[in-house]
């Protein structure tokens, strides 16, 4: 298998394209995205040197899933998928924060706890909190939505809204979503055999209207246990089974690098690579229930053109 690291399409009526950490992005006549998630890997904001094969087309089918699956608690940008790599959906102005929902303590919040932080984006945390411990309720933790070559930045629901960065209005919206989302991921996950851990959220407006946007809960942008074993794991002080990109993060911090300047990404081997495709299958098969079958990658840029020109004429969008 192919890995398919960067596109470079030409569509009719394409205003610009806009190629992020992970994803390519064609505007349309500033009326549809085309969204091409692309096999590029990126950890602590750093674009990893390889791809790795399937996971764009991994990442797009999840999101794609379960914004069928929440589109009854609120608009979600999507139109269609017509290829396995591919969404196209509404064009939206997104909001330049990221609703970041957390229903345990790990990752960046438990660094943060673990070394004195207690007021973390506005929720004062209580004492004697353990690693990977359930909060009595889920918390919102924002962060800003920096631009390329920046990093995220931790920012308070107050904070938000005396910069305005969202209207009051509309944060109450985007926060009463988050929520709902959160609790119905959470649900979907149980039936698995999984616990949602942690997730972000992005919205943007099209128009009056706040839409969903971008991917949700996937293993890039959520982080899952295991529910099998968490207690037993947690009464021990062991670390939980995960699904989630973090062990991407742990590999690389095991060979010395955290995105800070000066460091250098570690050798991707071709055992390394497979590997991390074998994890993303496992990721896919566990959160969806269903057995992952990856698309052709021979003339993969041919076969995503033609069935997003298939679409476009289908829709009069050419």
């Amino acid at each position: 298998m192919a890995a398919i690291t960067h596109t470079d399409f030409n569509f009719p009526k394409q205003k610009s394209v806009y190629h992020g950490k992970v994803r390519d992005v064609y505007n349309i006549n500033d009326d549809v995205l085309v969204m091409v998630a692309s096999d590029r890997i990126s950890a602590f904001d750093v674009i990893l040197p390889k791809g790795i094969p399937c996971k764009g087309q991994i990442l797009n089918q999840i999101a794609a899933k379960f914004l069928d699956a929440t589109q009854d608690i609120c608009p979600n940008w999507k139109l269609a998928t017509p290829d396995p790599m591919v969404t196209v959906g509404v064009m939206c102005k997104g909001f330049p924060v990221e609703m970041i929902v957390r229903g345990y303590l790990c990752g960046s919040a438990w660094r943060f706890y673990k070394n004195g932080g207690r007021n973390l984006c506005g929720n004062i945390l209580p004492e004697g909190m353990r690693e990977n411990q359930k909060f009595p309720t889920p918390i919102i933790t924002p962060t800003t939505k920096a631009e390329q070559g920046e990093h995220d930045a931790d920012i308070s629901k107050e904070e938000i809204l005396a910069k305005g960065l969202v209207s009051p209005e509309d944060y109450a919206v985007i926060e009463d979503y988050t929520m709902k989302l959160f609790q119905r991921g959470t649900e979907i996950a149980a039936k698995q055999g999984l616990i949602l851990v942690d997730t972000k959220y992005e919205f943007g407006k099209a128009g009056d209207k706040i839409y969903l946007i971008d991917e949700i809960h996937t293993p890039d942008s959520s982080r899952y246990f295991y529910a099998k074993g968490y207690e037993e794991n947690f009464a021990q002080g062991l670390p939980q089974k995960q699904l989630s990109k973090e062990f991407v993060r742990e590999w690389l911090m095991a060979n010395g690098f955290q995105g800070q300047e000066g460091q250098q990404v570690p050798e991707m081997t071709e055992e390394v690579v497979n590997g991390i495709t074998n994890r993303y299958i496992e990721l896919y098969e566990n959160i969806t229930g269903e057995k992952f079958v990856p698309a052709d990658t021979e003339n993969a840029d041919e076969r995503i053109y033609n069935n997003v020109m298939n679409w476009l004429k289908e829709k009069g969008k050419e």
